[in-house]
């Protein structure tokens, strides 16, 4: 009889790692559900999840709108600066 290590194939570990209806067991019980029951439960789902949302208050709100904006109004500036040089370098190099 040979002996394996835990965490090598083919160990009783493995076995009992996997799922009942993976090992083909017999005995293994699956949900089955109807689509009105999946919606159901899919919906139950969505509101518990929906409790768990924070709120930011009024001044986070205003805070984090503000660091938006001005990142954006940097990228802005950035890239029509490279916009502006690029097109210049260009109309150099071809207009002569």
């Amino acid at each position: 009889m040979t002996q394996t290590r835990a965490g090598e194939p083919g160990g009783n570990d493995e076995a009992a790692r996997t799922s009942p209806a993976r090992r083909g067991d017999s005995t293994a019980s699956v949900e089955r559900l109807g689509p009105y029951a999946r919606l159901r439960r899919f919906l139950r789902q969505v509101v518990s999840e929906l409790k768990k949302v924070v709120r930011p208050t009024r001044q986070e709100l205003l805070t984090y709108t503000s660091v938006v904006l001005v990142f954006v109004l940097a990228v802005m500036v950035y890239v029509s600066g490279l916009d502006f040089s690029f097109g210049k370098l260009v109309k150099w190099a071809f207009a002569g």
